[in-house]
This record gives C-alpha cells, sequence and structure tokens, in this order.
C-alpha cells in the first residue's frame, strides 16, 4: 500500500471531483455500483459520505491564549498602552477589540475616533488593579473574584463590555446575599442592569424581608424601593404587624426628611390586619408629633371603619405565611381498639389562620410518628420517624404549590423523636432515639446537593427534646439523656465554630414538649414532667436577656403537642393526655386547638383538628 499520505491525497481527489476510486478505496467510500447502474447523483452521495470531518485540537485555543499572553507580558507586537489609576499596561489592539466590544469600537478607524491613531489610551473610570485583573481575563478567560473586588469589577466590566466577567460577578454576589446586604446588591444590580442577579437579589428580600428590616442597611433604602416593596404580594412575612414595624423603623431613623412621606408609607401597610393593640404601642412610643398625629388619624379611621386614610378589607399577602401544617402523627382514643399500623397517619390537615379553616393537602407516601418537620425556602420537610416498630432514615419533601411529595435522600442515621430545624439553606437533625439507644450525631442537609452529612456531635446523647433555630444558632431544651429522664437545661449550638454554650435552665424540667419562637422568645409547651405528670404549663426564653418566665397556662395539659407561630399568634393542636381507664390509666390523643396571644397573654380556643392526634409535626408555610 502506498505511503498514507499520498494515498489520503488520491483518496480526497476522486471524491472531490466525483471520479471512481482505485477498487480498495472505492469499497470503502461507496457501494460497488457503477455510476451507469445508479443514476448522475450518485457521485454526489458519494462525495457527500466520503468527505472527512475536519480536525479540531482541543487545545489550541489555550495555547494560543497562552501565548498572546505570553508576548504581551514580553511587550513583543504590543500596540498600545492602556493607563488607568496610573498604572500603564501594554496590550495588542486586536486581542482587546476581539474580547471587547468597547475595545472594538475604540479602534475601529471608520468611526473616527481619536484613540484609532494614539500609542496611549487613558481609561479615567478604571482603577489600575481592576484592568489589570481584566486584562490579564482577556488574555486568559481566568480572573479571581473577592468580596473585596467583586463591585468595581462588575462595574469596569459592564463599561468594557466584557460580558463574561460581568456574569461571573453575578453569580458571586448571588453565592453572597445575605440580610445584611441584599438591598445594596438589589440596588446595585440594577443600576448595571443585571437581570438575573435582580431577580435572584429581589426573591431573597421578599423571601427574607423580616430580617432584612431589622439590618441597618434597610434604614438607608431610597421611599421609591421601599414603596414598591411594600406593595408586593410575595413578602413572607409571619404577620402584617411585621410590615408595620418595618415601615415605622424607616421613617423614625430620619423623621425630619421622612415625615412627609409618613401617609404614603403606611397607606402601603394592610393595617387593617394589624391588631389595634400594635398600633397603639407604635403610638405610645413615638417621640415626633407629626408622626404621632399620622397615627392617631389612622387609629381614628380604623375604629370608625370609614376608611378614608387606609383600605379596611384587606386579604393578607399572597406569601405570608397563613397556613400551620400538622404532619403524620398517630390516633389513640378510648372508643376505638387501638391498632399501631391503622392509626399512625400519612395525612396532612392545614389550618388556614385567616379562614379559620381546616382542610386536607395530599397525604405523605408513608405514616410517621415523632418525625422531623421542618420548612425551607417555601417547602416542607418530613424525614424520620417511626412506623410501627421500624424506625426511619428517609424523608419526603412537600410543595405546597403543586401539592405533591418527593423523596428526598435518607439520613445517615435513622432516628425518632429528634430535632430538626432549618438553618441557612440546609437543615439539621440534632440527637433522637436510634433503635436500642439515643443518639448524639447531628447531620446536615444540603437542599441542592441532596445529601446528608454527619458535621458533629451533642454534648451527651438526647432525645425527646426541642431544637430550634435562631439568628444562627441551634438551640436545644429540655428532653431526656441516658441519666436524666426530665431535663431542665438549654444550650446553644454554633455550627460554624461548633461551640457549644450552657444557658439559663427551665422553671420545670420537661420532655415530649411542643416548641417555637415567638418575637424574639422560645415558646416551651406542655409536655411531661416527673413531679406534675402531663402539663398545661408554658413558659418562655428571652433571647436578649437569657431568661425565662411563664406565661398564661394552657386550658387543657398536653404532651407531644403540634406547636407552631403565625401571625404574632401562638397555636397548639392536639396532643395526648391522660385518661381513668378500668383497669388502667392510658394516654388518648386529643383534637382541641387553641391559640395563644402575648399581648394580652390570654388562649383563645380554635376550630378543632378534624381528627385526634398526638406525636405530629407542625410547620408554618
Amino acid at each position: 500500500m502506498p505511503p498514507l499520505k499520498s494515498y489520503q491525497n488520491e483518496f480526497n481527489d476522486g471524491c472531490r471531483n466525483g471520479k471512481d476510486s482505485p477498487t480498495d478505496a472505492g469499497a470503502t467510500c461507496s457501494d460497488t455500483s457503477t455510476a451507469s447502474d445508479v443514476g448522475p447523483s450518485s457521485n454526489v452521495i458519494s462525495a457527500q459520505r466520503c468527505k472527512p470531518s475536519p480536525y479540531c485540537s482541543g487545545q489550541y485555543p489555550f495555547k494560543m491564549l497562552e501565548n498572546l499572553n505570553q508576548l504581551r507580558g514580553e511587550t513583543r507586537f504590543c500596540d498600545v498602552d492602556i493607563v488607568a489609576g496610573g498604572a500603564t499596561y501594554a496590550a495588542h489592539r486586536v486581542v482587546l477589540s476581539a474580547a471587547s466590544a468597547y475595545f472594538e469600537a475604540m479602534f475601529r478607524p471608520e468611526l473616527g475616533l481619536n484613540e484609532v491613531n494614539q500609542k496611549t489610551v487613558i481609561l479615567h473610570t478604571i482603577d489600575g488593579e481592576i484592568l489589570n485583573i481584566l486584562l490579564d481575563f482577556i488574555y486568559t478567560g481566568r480572573c479571581e473574584i473577592t468580596q473585596t473586588n467583586v463591585q468595581e469589577l462588575l462595574a469596569a466590566a459592564d463599561m468594557l463590555q466584557l460580558h463574561e466577567v460581568v456574569d461571573g460577578c453575578c453569580e458571586f454576589l448571588c453565592r453572597e446575599l445575605h440580610a445584611s446586604n441584599a438591598l445594596g446588591i438589589l440596588r446595585f444590580s440594577e443600576a448595571h442592569h443585571c437581570e438575573a442577579l435582580t431577580k435572584s437579589a429581589l426573591n431573597f428580600v421578599h423571601a427574607n424581608f423580616p430580617a432584612i428590616t431589622e439590618e441597618d442597611e434597610f434604614l438607608d433604602t431610597p421611599q421609591a424601593l421601599l414603596s414598591q416593596l411594600l406593595t408586593s404580594e410575595l413578602l413572607r412575612v409571619d404577620s402584617e404587624s411585621q410590615v408595620f414595624q418595618a415601615a415605622l423603623r424607616w421613617i423614625k431613623h430620619d423623621v425630619t426628611q421622612r415625615r412627609c412621606y409618613v401617609f404614603e408609607i403606611l397607606s402601603l401597610v394592610r393595617l387593617a390586619l394589624v391588631p389595634v393593640k400594635v398600633i397603639d404601642q407604635a403610638l405610645r412610643d413615638c417621640r415626633d408629633m407629626s408622626v404621632k398625629v399620622a397615627l392617631r388619624s389612622i387609629c381614628r379611621d380604623i375604629a370608625s371603619k370609614r376608611g378614608q386614610l387606609v383600605p379596611l378589607r384587606v386579604c393578607p399577602r399572597e406569601l405570608a405565611k397563613k397556613n400551620i401544617y400538622i404532619i403524620g402523627g398517630s390516633r389513640r382514643e378510648t372508643s376505638t381498639t387501638w391498632n399501631p399500623e391503622d392509626d399512625i397517619f400519612d395525612t396532612v390537615a392545614k389550618f388556614d389562620i385567616f379562614r379559620r379553616e381546616w382542610n386536607e393537602t395530599a397525604p405523605m407516601e408513608i405514616g410517621r410518628i415523632l418525625p422531623g418537620v421542618a420548612a425551607l425556602n417555601g417547602k416542607i420537610y418530613v424525614v424520620g420517624g417511626e412506623r410501627g416498630a421500624q424506625i426511619l432514615a428517609n424523608g419526603e419533601v412537600y410543595d405546597p404549590q403543586n401539592d405533591c411529595w418527593l423523596p428526598i435522600a435518607p439520613m445517615v442515621v435513622p432516628r425518632c423523636e429528634f430535632g430538626l430545624c432549618a438553618l441557612g439553606n440546609s437543615l439539621l437533625a440534632v440527637g433522637g432515639w436510634i433503635g436500642d439507644d439515643i443518639g448524639d450525631s447531628i447531620e446536615c442537609y444540603h437542599s441542592e446537593e441532596n445529601v446528608w452529612q454527619i458535621i458533629g456531635n451533642l454534648p451527651e446523647p438526647r432525645f425527646s427534646m426541642g431544637v430550634v433555630s435562631f439568628e444562627g444558632l441551634i438551640y436545644i431544651v429540655g428532653g431526656c439523656t441516658t441519666s436524666t429522664r426530665y431535663l431542665p437545661n438549654l444550650v446553644s449550638y454554633n455550627p460554624v465554630t461548633q461551640e457549644w454554650e450552657c444557658l439559663a435552665r427551665m422553671q420545670v424540667p420537661r420532655c415530649q414538649m411542643g416548641v417555637a419562637i415567638l418575637d424574639r422568645y422560645l415558646y416551651v409547651v406542655g409536655g411531661n414532667s416527673s413531679s406534675q405528670g402531663v402539663l398545661s404549663s408554658v413558659e418562655r426564653y428571652s433571647f436578649d436577656e437569657n431568661k425565662w418566665s411563664s406565661v398564661y397556662p394552657m386550658s387543657i395539659p398536653r404532651a407531644i403537642p403540634a406547636v407552631a407561630a403565625a401571625d404574632g399568634l401562638l397555636y397548639v393542636a392536639g396532643g395526648e393526655q391522660p385518661c381513668e381507664a378500668t383497669f388502667y390509666r392510658a394516654q388518648i390523643t386529643i383534637s382541641a386547638v387553641e391559640c395563644y396571644d402575648p399581648l394580652t397573654d390570654n388562649w383563645k380556643s380554635c376550630p378543632d383538628l378534624p381528627v385526634s392526634r398526638s406525636e405530629a409535626g407542625a410547620v408554618v408555610v
């Protein structure tokens, strides 16, 4: 056979000219039929089949960039000096023009700009170090984005029309979104017309509005942006009182300049949903006479039901937290023979706190008692628990928008009677009963990767306790250990530093209680104690004062109730209480629901659960 090179040339020439190739090549390239047998189109078909695919080197573009950057570093063939911030950088006009539409327009002769014939080009609005980073990117496709340079880098890249760098900066800022910077990032992204970043930042502000209003950055929000936020249906708030308090805080920060906006801003708050006592308290705390006059006028307008200053017929915001979900659990009633399998619920009862009515949503895949339940990013996660004699590790997530459940990755350790809470964009599962023993492990669920990971351990194994998250810390209260049945302890855990701190102890040691956070207080509701049995007592812990105090007790004692806070109230649903049977003392489930108002220190009855249940989880979405 002839050498490969001559053979390939002969082969290609034959295909290009539409001629028959040598016999061996023809057998390879096309059918053995002659042209007269198949008609005039066979040569075209043969040529198409035989046309070789172009050779492509994946490393060539990188090698080319590397060589160009080396030439730049050695100032070889450079034909322009770019000056910024007193620093001068040599470059090639053709490379700059290929990378940036800004430079392409600057150096295009037809446009007749002065820079076309200048050896030195000065960029007045860009810092020298930032320009150096951007030139490095033009020649290498890489740049380092940090918290220190991201804003200047994005602004300069936007000016020079380096869209890839702009996209990289936007992705970086999306990952950095936090309650303390979200409004600033939102304003910055709008100024530079970064649509994707603006959307992400606005979604973050809507989802975390109560936390954002506590930050100093909120106080400097322009009036137009504040008005835009206050009109939004997408604010995810616990109650309209949070919106009212935020509006007042903004006004009072610069009352001299902002008193002219009082009625305009407050008219955007749905004041008919704010308790009168909250407005009265704001009136007593206000020192500016003009704001006081406005609040008095609004109070009179609401009391007289005129609705001239503020609308009276308003609905809760679309994404305000207004539904309480009671998930899983079990039922034991004196009128029925208890069958553990039949009376473990896979159903979910939903309570609309504004309509004050119960509905049922899509059921879980399996029934669970004592599961971990938490809300994260508008969805409900349910993991672990017990069914019959089996302790579970699997979990599922519920989307309220679509009314459907989907499975998620199982925990590393099966567990029930444990604590589950959301922190940032993750879930933390703490302790619990793990079969023949008490667990001490802490594992974290990363929702984006759908994976669980062990991240630490409790100071000692614990189960049947209350677990909540607040301002970046995990709080664990009460429960049982291997040595103590009823604990009064409260401890906090910092997941970043992995440090534990012992805090003030509860007044009544207890386990199997319900817990929830309301207005910077941790509420502990009911449960079991060694001296008093099933409890009706309620106490709360002040995060600011590290101090416990008692509040008015529930109307009936409850153990293992479902507890949640919504719209400024504390809700308690179901649970179990002792019942004297013929020959023994039993625990039966109850359906009663009541809510606590911290403004009046009183409990009120609510519509009962459709079916009595205990050992259920509760969450508000």
